[in-house]
């Protein structure tokens, strides 16, 4: 940081420091009257007094300093900094989709840009555990009486967090056989329920999917094409398979060509889908996952090259708040075996039940890899679908005179 007037001319770290030389001092000196002249110096602009002063450590206060709590605190400071970046950005995608923006495509390239970057942020976030590695069980164990109650439950931010992207409050495991909002008081819990009710990037998306072009029944129609062409291609199936001379092969394949056959049945079976979302195994609406699976099978499609990345990245981030929720059961049971957590839970057992599909958001579109088919068994475009996919969706005028949205 050589120059730079906050760290070498006032922060505490630095005190102590050798001077530099006269002409460093020169440098710093113009940074310093620049400052004064209305400009910010680095330190000031990022709040660095506020922000590296934050680690109170409790041992110390107790008169027992135990070194590693320092790093627990910073970890974990890391932690809330990089969460409070991510509601920044996702709130941003929600605001554009709630506005009614992404009816411009020139949107859906901001929306990818910023659903892409909370992947990588999720990506750093899951290795950060390395760090929180290097301390043991015993140097934990050291300063661990002085964290309760406080838990990592408490995490307002990752609360919200969950709920903007669109976790169901009723699919949550309860915390201490309580619902999870009773754990936090006064605006934090009124704060949980307003993020509850509103739309939640998941609700977004859905109704974003349900406009796919080309689901409209009196136009291409895909989902009726997308019927025919599969029952046909398993009756063909059926048929080459019965002419086959008498095997052990033909029995097993015979049986799975049924097996495909009712999932098929299913997944064009509006009240099954419809019994399912009610037991909470599905989260999109039918026509939703109609307009999924569009994309998935037109994904080369320009049209759909944009939307097809949009569901990949949210399929990461959901297989990657899995990885982060792995990690964490992985580390709290290094930590504390099977010991009660410091907030009150039952800890590692606990932690271990929130991994599984009811904490998946996007589920449905991992399952959408259950109905691949062959490609000449997807309905083929024709010459104005064709056509119409390569241009950009007619925004109204309200849109396309209105400026982007941040």
């Amino acid at each position: 940081m050589s120059g730079c007037p906050y760290f070498e001319k006032r922060h505490l770290l630095f005190r102590n420091q050798p001077q530099e030389p006269k002409e460093e001092q020169d440098v710093s000196q113009a940074g310093i009257n620049k400052a004064s002249k209305g400009g910010v110096v680095y330190g000031d602009y990022l709040k660095l007094d506020q922000i590296v002063t934050a680690q109170v450590l409790q041992s110390e206060l107790k008169g027992n300093k135990i070194h590693d709590e320092h790093l627990f605190i910073v970890t974990h400071q890391a932690y809330e900094l990089w969460f409070k970046q991510i509601l920044f950005e996702l709130d941003s995608v929600r605001e554009i989709f709630i506005g009614g923006h992404v009816r411009d495509e020139r949107n859906m390239l901001k929306v990818n840009n910023r659903i892409h970057r909370i992947v990588v942020i999720l990506r750093v976030l899951v290795e950060q555990f390395t760090i929180l590695e290097t301390m043991t069980a015993l140097d934990f164990f050291e300063f661990r009486e002085y964290l309760s109650p406080a838990s990592g439950f408490q995490s307002l931010q990752f609360r919200l967090l969950e709920n903007k992207i669109g976790v169901p409050h009723n699919m949550r495991v309860p915390y201490n056989r309580q619902h999870y909002r009773d754990i936090f008081k006064g605006q934090d819990s009124e704060l949980l329920l307003t993020t509850e009710q509103e739309p939640s990037l998941l609700k977004l998306v859905e109704e974003w999917l349900e406009r796919t072009p080309g689901l409209e029944t009196d136009g291409f129609n895909f989902w009726e094409s997308l019927e025919i062409n599969i029952f046909n291609g398993i009756h063909k199936e059926e048929q080459n398979i019965e002419q086959m001379s008498d095997c052990e092969d033909k029995e097993e394949m015979m049986a799975e060509l049924l097996k495909q056959k009712e999932l098929f049945t299913a997944l064009f079976d509006i009240k099954h889908h419809e019994h399912l979302l009610g037991k909470g195994e599905r989260r999109l609406s039918y026509k939703a996952l109609q307009g999924a699976l569009m994309i998935y099978f037109y994904r080369e499609e320009p049209r759909f090259q944009v939307p097809f990345q949009l569901l990949t990245s949210l399929m990461d981030i959901d297989m990657l708040m899995t990885k982060w929720r792995y990690n964490h059961v992985c580390m709290v049971h290094r930590m504390i075996g099977s010991k009660a957590g410091t907030g009150g839970s039952s800890g590692y057992h606990y932690l271990r039940s929130t991994v599984s599909d009811r904490y998946k958001v996007f589920v449905d579109l991992f399952n959408l890899a259950t109905y691949l088919v062959p490609r000449h068994w997807v309905p083929k475009l024709t010459p104005d679908v064709h056509t119409f996919l390569y241009t950009a969706e007619c925004c109204d005028s309200s849109y396309c005179s209105s400026e982007d949205s941040d």
